[in-house]
């Protein structure tokens, strides 16, 4: 049964930093694609950081030089994603959530779609002027 629970949100200033963490299980940790989405108030859920199996990572230009993904497992099988976010804004305020099975995938549109299929419960990240 996967199981992944968010931890880490809150209220912080603009230009602070915030660490959100993910405890996963359930599936094989190492060999998935793993991702961090957000949805703020109104608006569209969108994908925001994608980890590879081998470490390659990708992110939207929004976040890109500011939030960091990263992952562990220990010798104990706790698996671990995680989001460190730096100067934050108030437009990243928004829930946040982890997500396994993660894929990007060209839209009809041209564009990129970002879809997964594992999803944490969401953790509240509030970004203040």
């Amino acid at each position: 049964q996967v199981q992944m629970v968010e931890s880490g949100g809150g209220s912080v200033q603009a230009g602070g930093s915030l660490r959100l963490s993910c405890a996963a299980a359930g599936f094989t940790f190492s060999l998935n694609y793993m991702c961090w989405f957000r949805q703020a108030s109104g608006k569209e859920r969108e994908g925001i950081a994608i980890i590879e199996p081998d470490g390659n990572t990708q992110y939207i230009e929004t976040v890109r030089g500011r939030f960091i993904i990263s992952k562990e497992s220990n010798d104990n099988a706790k698996n671990t994603l995680y989001l460190q976010m730096n100067s934050l804004k108030p437009e990243d305020t928004a829930m946040y959530y982890c997500a396994a099975d993660c894929s990007i995938q060209r839209s009809g549109s041209g564009g990129w779609f970002w879809a997964a299929n594992y999803w944490g419960q969401g953790t509240q990240v509030t970004v203040s002027a």
